[in-house]
């Protein structure tokens, strides 16, 4: 199972999902699917681009969790 931080990481910004989306560029509902954890796949664009917001690495934003 993969976890994705991104809701922490807003939190600790305050930042809300239209505030990242008009930021980065990228569509509200991508953002939305990866906040909510419930996104089946991210395009290596998006990645780099929230990467690149947040000041992070992948494995920051990712993080792998063995299936139980």
């Amino acid at each position: 199972m993969i976890k994705c931080h991104l809701a922490r990481m807003m939190g600790e910004r305050k930042l809300k999902i239209m505030d990242v989306a008009r930021e980065t560029g990228l569509n509200r509902n991508t953002i939305t699917l990866l906040y909510k954890e419930t996104a089946q796949r991210i395009d290596f664009a998006a990645l780099e681009t929230l990467c690149i917001y947040f000041g992070c690495e992948v494995g920051d934003l990712l993080e792998v969790y063995p299936d139980k």
